[in-house]
């Protein structure tokens, strides 16, 4: 494949606020979500009228009814029609995928410029009939004669009519993430307090970030909301340690609503494009997209859900001949406490590393003092698929204020597998 093998340019990232599902955003779809960001993108950097090379964008809890979202997307907006996009979904990796994927089309030179994002709303599920229900109605539908739509009619039971709900569970476990964490923090001997310290952490250092006026050109005003509610300045651990567990429920459980990210609404965009597009649109570099990996792990047959992250990282970094702490900040998605603090641990040690890593030793620690530095998920939320967007631009824009440097972004995801990303400048 020809390949010109450009560098892609960040050029900058927005969201609208992230907020507690069944709330604020009530009865507002992913398309109305992504709309609004991306049309808030568009005109901060007039891109009115323009074609852009592609739109990647994606939901994990996605409407049959959206089977053509990103296209839907665009046409809601100033951009230009003939403007091509397209749906993924790789579960809470979603837009850091779609980040990927357009980095590669600018790259390639197939493209010189597009947008990569995502979002997710518990508060719209797209409920569904009984599988039972809809194969009936179908025979319904394709009855020939009276005679067979009266038969058809007699197969209809009242439980039949009973919806079917999205279930956030692994189909192959039965379990949930909070239920698999659960299981990977007692693995990793992860402490309550660890748990709640970390979670405090995380919206201490949110809160001084709103503060500091950090988040002033990353969120955009959606329904009356500018900022996300879910941040708690006045948070203690006393209060996180007086929350019951909420999956484990017994004296062992140490996962709880204060530790653990809850269901979220939002969405969240990048533009991506060439230097030589940023110079042409008069528009600053934040940072520079360089490489990207993704990897999976066999939980069904005993491994930690969310710990493909470490492997993922694993392989990028030995691509890159890099080491673990030569990054100046550190993004990791904080699905849950207890899922970071097993992945920094599992980096820690020689035996997991060499075992499950196929290393001579330990990846070894990173320097807290550089991870998620203004907030992480536990504070700000997680909508499913506009995290991955969040965790970029944030990263971009701590290395346009540095200056200089390289980052690293991880998220988990749902399936065992994990999206990490490399960013520079």
């Amino acid at each position: 494949m020809y390949s010109k093998n450009q560098r892609v340019a960040i050029l900058g990232g927005l969201r609208i606020p992230f907020v507690r599902s069944f709330r604020e955003y009530s009865r507002t779809t992913n398309q109305e979500m992504l709309t609004a960001v991306v049309q808030a993108l568009v005109k901060k950097y007039h891109l009115m009228g323009e074609r852009m090379g592609d739109v990647a964008l994606g939901a994990v809890m996605a409407s049959p009814i959206e089977w053509n979202l990103s296209r839907e997307v665009v046409l809601g907006t100033d951009l230009d029609p003939h403007t091509p996009a397209f749906n993924l979904q790789r579960a809470c990796g979603t837009s850091l995928e779609t980040v990927n994927l357009i980095a590669l089309k600018i790259a390639a030179g197939q493209i010189e410029s597009g947008i990569a994002g995502g979002a997710d709303t518990n508060s719209d599920l797209p409920i569904m009939v009984q599988r039972a229900l809809a194969w009936k109605l179908i025979d319904l539908n394709n009855a020939k004669s009276f005679g067979q739509r009266l038969s058809g009619i007699f197969k209809f039971r009242p439980s039949d009519l009973k919806p079917a709900y999205p279930a956030i569970v692994e189909p192959r476990t039965h379990l949930s993430m909070g239920q698999h964490t659960e299981k990977m923090v007692k693995e990793w001997k992860i402490s309550r307090s660890e748990q709640d310290q970390l979670a405090y952490e995380s919206h201490i250092k949110a809160a001084k970030a709103y503060t500091d006026g950090f988040y002033d050109e990353l969120v955009t005003e959606f329904k009356g909301i500018r900022r996300d509610p879910m941040v708690r300045a006045d948070t203690t651990m006393d209060k996180l340690a007086k929350l019951k567990p909420a999956f484990d429920k017994s004296d062992k459980g140490t996962l709880t609503a204060g530790n653990s990210t809850g269901f979220t609404d939002g969405a969240g965009a990048v533009l991506l494009g060439t230097e030589e597009y940023a110079r042409r649109k008069n528009i600053p570099v934040q940072a520079y997209f360089h490489d990207a990996e993704a990897a999976a792990v066999d939980f069904v047959h005993g491994a930690g859900l969310l710990m493909a992250p470490t492997i993922a990282v694993a392989r990028m970094l030995q691509r890159n001949s890099l080491r673990l702490q030569e990054f100046d900040f550190y993004e990791i998605h904080e699905a849950f406490a207890g899922q970071v603090l097993s992945t920094l641990k599992a980096w820690e040690s020689d035996e997991f590393c060499k075992k499950e890593l196929g290393l001579d030793k330990a990846l070894g620690s990173i320097d807290r003092n550089k991870m998620n530095l203004k907030g992480g998920s536990l504070a700000l939320g997680h909508p499913f698929g506009a995290t991955g967007a969040r965790v970029v631009s944030n990263m971009a824009k701590l290395l346009e204020q540095k200056g200089s440097g390289r980052g690293l972004v991880s998220v988990c995801t749902g399936g065992g597998m994990g999206v990490v990303a490399i960013l520079e400048r």
